[in-house]
């Protein structure tokens, strides 16, 4: 990539266990320790309660987040274009998926089979929003959420608009625990724009680099912890950055061999 790609942070949306929006997570940077009545799955009311009640937790955690996002934006969500990462989609649906088509083919739920596509999460974020702006589903193993990201900007300046990321990932089951990377349910979302608005709460600045670079865990344990346990945790390095009023610059893999370097610079 030739140039930097810049951009600004217009809202963030965040969920795990005991941090389940932005202002958690702050509380937390400052001491102060996770709630003990945090929700114990994202609440996702944006979705209608019957889709609500068919959508599993990984597209209930991109909706939570991107619904924080927007709505600290103030942006309409059905004017923005978005993109969701994931490293492994919804692990559990795959595990049912593989032992019903093993065991008793027939059985197989048409709305399990529906959720198991990998942009299951864009399509009910769409339906719900009435958003008929584009919408791309991004999978690159354990660099998913840089690849996101760098989908996200390179749309934003591209087409000089506000886009919304939302990266996510949630634990499986049965065989597919040992093969995967992911054992707590995390995710995030950003809206960023390539002009600096009213909402403005960050600048990044994006390079990509072709090589692989060593990649800064955040600086916080518990964050650490997580970031370990979840494909997508590399999100949790800038958003640390992001709460921080200074500037500053973290590594994140895009792929295989590619490195995004961001700039951040959070006016106090």
């Amino acid at each position: 990539m030739n140039g930097d790609l810049n951009l600004w942070v217009e809202g963030i949306g965040i969920w795990t266990p005991g941090l389940p929006d932005w202002n958690h997570f702050l509380a937390h940077l400052d001491g102060q320790p996770a709630t003990e009545d945090a929700p114990a799955r994202p609440a996702a009311s944006l979705l209608p309660p019957a889709e609500r009640r068919r959508a599993p937790d990984s597209v209930r955690l991109a909706v939570e987040t991107a619904t924080q996002a927007v709505a600290m934006s103030e942006r309409d969500a059905a004017h923005l274009s978005s993109v969701f990462a994931s490293a492994h989609g919804d692990a559990i649906i795959m595990d049912y998926m593989c032992a019903t088509l093993a065991d008793t083919p027939l059985d197989m739920s048409p709305t399990r089979f529906h959720n198991s596509v990998h942009n299951a999460a864009a399509g009910y974020w769409t339906i719900a929003t009435g958003c008929h702006r584009s919408s791309n589903a991004v999978c690159a193993s354990e660099a998913s959420f840089g690849a996101g990201l760098l989908e996200a900007a390179t749309l934003a300046v591209s087409e000089n608009e506000p886009v919304l990321l939302s990266a996510f990932d949630v634990p499986g089951k049965g065989p597919l625990v040992e093969m995967l990377s992911t054992h707590v349910p995390f995710g995030c979302a950003l809206v960023l724009s390539p002009e600096r608005g009213t909402h403005a709460r960050a600048a990044l600045r994006l390079r990509l680099h072709a090589s692989s670079q060593p990649q800064q865990p955040p600086s916080d344990p518990h964050l650490r912890r997580l970031a370990r346990e979840n494909a997508c945790g590399d999100a949790l390095t800038l958003l640390e950055a992001l709460a921080t009023p200074r500037p500053g610059s973290t590594c994140i893999a895009a792929g295989d061999g590619l490195t995004l370097h961001i700039e951040t610079d959070v006016p106090a």
